[in-house]
């Protein structure tokens, strides 16, 4: 199967209420360089045909500001964010036209990697959807009233981005969606009764939320310039 066009949906909308920081997460600096800089150029080392970054209109300075230091000669699509993860990437869908692959992603994982961005444009052209996800470690429980039942965790995984899908199967899904209880991508093309593939992630994939992420990414992606 053919895969088409490549786009990516890089959702930079976040404004990191939980760093304790005045300074959103994406733009947080890890060894001089901002953590939206590490996620894009990922992006950039893999054939994308067009690279889209959503964000909000009041961190538009400060990107034209890192654009012109880190990014210069690539052309990458500015889109408004919305009050919400789900109405940011719909407002980035609107600039995707199929037939072709869309890769979702957040922009607070700088540490993913140009291997499993290409694994998932290249499983979504199979399998029409393609959701990083890594086993759990730990054990868990569930709560059930007042107390806790334990659970199978082969049976459970914790999902990523990149997120990636049909081009067409992806905009019908949030053409016809309310964003109330959806969290993520997957989750609503599931809704829509759509089968979620699921591709192997890896731990070091990490989403910046906190100092403690934070920390960790720098570590991560001190051995990966190594």
């Amino acid at each position: 199967m053919s895969l088409g066009r490549r786009f990516a949906v890089i959702v930079a909308g976040g404004q990191g209420t939980r760093m304790n920081n005045e300074v959103p997460k994406q733009f947080i600096e890890i060894s001089g360089k901002p953590v939206l800089v590490y996620t894009l150029e990922s992006f950039l080392r893999v054939e994308v045909d067009v690279l889209i970054l959503v964000m909000a209109k009041n961190h538009l300075e400060r990107w034209k500001s890192i654009k012109k230091q880190w990014l210069p000669k690539h052309s990458i699509q500015i889109v408004d964010g919305g009050e919400t993860r789900f109405q940011s990437v719909r407002n980035g869908l609107k600039w995707v036209e199929g037939p072709g692959i869309v890769a979702i992603h957040d922009a607070a994982r700088p540490c993913v990697s140009a291997q499993l961005i290409n694994a998932s444009y290249e499983a979504a052209a199979i399998h029409k959807s393609a959701v990083a996800s890594v086993a759990l470690k730990d054990s868990i429980r569930e709560k059930s009233g007042r107390t806790t039942v334990t659970r199978d965790r082969s049976n459970y995984y914790l999902i990523q981005t990149p997120q990636t899908f049909d081009i067409d199967l992806l905009k019908k899904s949030y053409e016809t969606a309310n964003d109330g209880r959806f969290t993520d991508d997957a989750s609503l093309v599931a809704s829509k009764g759509h089968e979620v593939h699921l591709i192997e992630g890896f731990y070091q994939n990490i989403k910046i939320t906190t100092e403690e992420d934070l920390d960790l990414a720098q570590l991560f992606l001190s051995k990966n310039l190594a």
